[in-house]
């Protein structure tokens, strides 16, 4: 009996601060379900403004509605970002740009899982386009303003699925090979490589950057899973993390204030975690950074 309290413990935990947000601005991508709406839903009863970034309007409306009426908090808006259209994003960047003076966190959260195999806009693989490219897209066109409005935090989502991927530098793309697995493994993989030399550019800026494993959540992002891992998927399901509780580790490193001193790391269950020898590459970090601003048509020194 001890042993599956444990597991509990260790999937199902959570954190709790009374830590305030009035006066910032935090742009989540994917706000509108899963994690990203409950981390919303957490930052907006803190007082923040929320900015919900995301591709699916009339969802992002019913979220929106929910989480003022939950927060009490008015000042949420939404703004249309579709991760996978590079035109999509730099739109965005351009709106919030012009718009908002001040951007004090930005959560990389979105994400697609295990898809078939299919291309962004832009012909990127379209796991790899969204939670790595798209991203990195992203924070490249915001950070003069995360800069502008320091101390400011970054945040991306990653997943202890890292360990089940590699950098293909040589077929980024899997056009010769593709494995659902593997490639959702190589693009949550690049997130923590991208967050560790993030943190290298930023260094006394006072802009700093976390990357988050949220646990086994109940999401919808299983949606793609194959036969035997949605057998696995039953068996484990009653030690995974609701969406609230996949949410915390994020929230924890959007507004615990000893994090100020610290960035670059990785983190699970609300503390530091390990992850594999592989994200803590720094060679393959700088290789991928300069391939992503390749791929993406940026100069980013």
């Amino acid at each position: 009996m001890s042993n599956i309290y444990t597991l509990r413990e260790m999937f199902g935990g959570q954190w709790s601060s009374s830590e305030r947000l009035d006066g910032k601005t935090v742009i989540i991508t994917g706000a509108n379900t899963g994690i990203g709406k409950e981390t919303a839903r957490d930052l907006a009863g803190r007082g923040g403004r929320i900015i919900m970034a995301c591709r699916d309007l009339d969802k992002a409306e019913g979220a929106q509605k929910e989480i003022m009426e939950d927060s009490g908090n008015q000042n949420i808006v939404i703004r249309k970002l579709d991760l996978s259209d590079t035109k999509s994003i730099r739109e965005f960047a351009e709106t919030i740009n012009n718009e908002e003076r001040a951007i004090h966190v930005l959560i990389n959260n979105a994400g697609i899982m295990m898809c078939p195999y299919s291309k962004t806009a832009d012909g990127f693989e379209m796991q790899f386009g969204v939670n790595h490219l798209g991203h990195f897209l992203l924070t490249f066109l915001l950070i003069d303003l995360l800069k502008r409005s320091a101390p400011s935090r970054i945040i991306i989502l990653s997943s202890m699925a890292h360990s089940w991927g590699t950098i293909a530098l040589d077929d980024i793309n899997s056009e010769r090979y593709y494995h659902s697995r593997r490639a959702y493994g190589q693009s949550k993989l690049a997130n923590i490589l991208f967050t560790h030399y993030l943190a290298k550019k930023l260094k006394d800026t006072g802009v700093t950057a976390y990357a988050v494993h949220p646990g086994i959540v109940r999401t919808k992002l299983k949606r793609h899973m194959n036969l035997g891992l949605l057998i696995m998927w039953k068996i484990v399901r009653p030690f995974t993390k609701t969406p609230v509780q996949g949410a915390q580790t994020t929230i924890f490193c959007a507004v615990e204030p000893e994090l100020d001193k610290e960035s670059g790391g990785y983190y699970s269950n609300c503390r530091p975690s390990r992850c594999t020898r592989a994200a803590r590459d720094d060679e393959m970090a700088e290789r991928l950074w300069e391939l992503s601003c390749q791929m993406l048509g940026i100069v980013w020194n």
